[in-house]
């Protein structure tokens, strides 16, 4: 706001005291706008507070990080929600709102003329700056009406120009920010379930980038109004009932692409470890056990294998399972694997053996990794039958997804020695806890927090590479090409799209079973 717009809407009157102008320089900053700046001594108190009470009735919401304010750093949430005001901040702003109006009242009383002046100035209308900081002027940028469409309908609620984007289960925005603030305003709930989403978000929220530790069912799903787009800030979408959001009209992506040589090395690691025990030799020198001649030593390694010449078998040859393989064979092993849903000759150009069934991978191997994706037809797949099939003392390792094994079966098979040892990235319920369940006694168990995925690196990529796909829904103006503009869309040939006159139909696509998600 200049001055020659201040000098249109309010006739010439007596400046503030100094104790005004900064009373009202405070409410200003507390209020998060810098429109008044140095014009403030320009005009009367009557003015003033015609201009600050709009600012104080229509401020943003607590619970909003606006992401046009990338500095803003994130404070305490309110009911899972972030970046509020604290209760001191606030009463400090009313307690100063009510000073104002008490400096109103006791200001000289205006002349008749400038009365008049001020009637006739309130008669014209005023001239809104087409800027951000005019919350309800749409930017271009913002989402279409609809962006998937089908049964959902109707204008996107909007915050300054711009559509809701909520972080479900985590708090921090500040990856996202950056690549959003132009076109939404993001806000987290850091919540476990749909039931500690704030209302708000539920009713206005237009996409949603969520974590593995919320899961959306379709009663869970329905309980968003708006919502348009998911993004899972990972590749396994077993949380996600994606056939349901496809039948409300909400397209459900993923980043699969993220992480796959940190898994890939977390997996060699963990097999590493499995043949030459070193999680364990090392646990005993910790505990002070001081191991002095080939006696002690054998006693205590018992178990150690040889690498060069065993087979590892890998089932799901996808991008992380072609890592794994590949860096495998580097260590001398020989590497099978089974994977129903590639086309053959995939084995001829990596230099490796294939199987047709599990069955045979499973007679096969030294060794068996796990990188396949869960669904209703994998699960437990290790399981008390399963494990009859593999050779005695095989061992096994999993950094997928924990649900693939049976755990009760795998703590029969450890005890029994069936299976040799394994090691564990992902546990069917997490986190581990090594007190409950059937592993809690389970020996030659190596476990660790589902962490085989992060790095400095590849937790920036993940994050920028979720947001970026929210990106591209919320720009693109066709309803239509939506699901085709999102770079890994996985329901679409269960999503409801609008058509001409709002006809739903569904996406003609190819099934995203063959698509692997390590």
């Amino acid at each position: 706001m200049n001055d020659r717009s201040l000098d249109n809407q309010f006739a010439a009157a007596n400046s503030l005291s100094p104790e005004q102008l900064r009373q009202m320089q405070n409410i200003a900053a507390l209020t998060g706008q810098g429109l008044l700046g140095t014009n403030l001594n320009l005009l009367n108190p009557m003015a003033l507070q015609n201009l600050i009470n709009p600012i104080l009735a229509a401020r943003t919401p607590p619970n909003l990080i606006d992401s046009t304010s990338v500095d803003q750093q994130p404070v305490t949430g309110i009911g899972g929600l972030g970046a509020s005001l604290d209760q001191q901040s606030q009463q400090q702003a009313q307690q100063q709102q009510q000073q104002l109006q008490m400096s109103a009242s006791l200001a000289p009383q205006q002349q008749p003329q400038q009365q008049q002046q001020q009637q006739q100035s309130k008669k014209q209308p005023k001239k809104q700056r087409v800027d951000q900081s005019s919350p309800n002027v749409s930017l271009g940028s913002s989402i279409p009406p609809s962006v998937v469409g089908g049964p959902r309908t109707g204008p996107a609620p909007v915050h300054g120009g711009r559509p809701l984007v909520a972080l479900l289960d985590g708090r921090d925005c500040t990856v996202e920010m950056p690549i959003l603030k132009d076109v939404a305003t993001v806000a987290f709930c850091d919540a476990n379930s749909t039931s500690e989403i704030h209302e708000k978000v539920l009713n206005e929220a237009v996409g949603a980038l969520m974590w593995h530790t919320i899961t959306l069912n379709k009663e869970d799903l329905e309980k968003f109004k708006a919502l348009r787009v998911i993004v899972r800030i990972g590749s396994g979408i077993d949380n996600i009932d994606i056939k349901a959001a496809g039948e409300l009209g909400i397209a459900v992506c993923n980043v699969p692409g993220y992480g796959v040589e940190e898994v890939a090395d977390t997996t060699m690691c963990l097999i590493l470890n499995l043949y030459r025990r070193t999680y364990w030799l090392a646990n005993m020198v910790r505990e002070g056990k001081r191991l002095q001649g080939p006696e002690q030593v054998r006693e205590a390694a018992a178990g150690c294998a040889r690498i060069r010449g065993d087979t590892l078998g890998i089932v799901g040859l996808g991008r992380v399972g072609t890592a794994v393989a590949l860096r495998a064979k580097a260590f001398g092993f020989s590497v099978v694997f089974f994977d129903p849903y590639l086309v053959d000759g995939v084995e001829k150009s990596l230099g490796l053996a294939r199987v047709y069934t599990l069955q045979d991978l499973l007679f096969q191997s030294d060794c068996v990794s796990l990188h396949c994706s869960l669904n209703e037809h994998n699960r437990h797949l290790i399981n008390a039958d399963t494990v009859k099939q593999m050779r005695p003392g095989a061992f096994l390792v999993n950094t997928a997804r924990g649900g693939l094994i049976d755990e009760v079966a795998l703590a029969a098979a450890l005890k029994d020695g069936r299976i040799r040892a394994a090691a564990l990235d992902v546990q069917e319920n997490e986190p581990f806890n090594p007190q409950v369940g059937p592993l809690k006694d389970a020996t030659n168990l190596l476990v660790t927090p589902h962490a085989g995925w992060f790095s400095d690196a590849s937790s920036a990529e993940l994050r920028e590479m979720a947001a970026a796909e929210i990106r591209r829904a919320l720009t693109n103006q066709i309803p239509e090409s939506i699901p085709d503009s999102l770079r890994n869309c996985v329901n679409k040939e269960y999503l409801v799209t609008s058509r001409s006159h709002q006809q739903p139909s569904l996406l003609a696509s190819t099934a995203c079973s063959s698509d692997r998600h390590d």
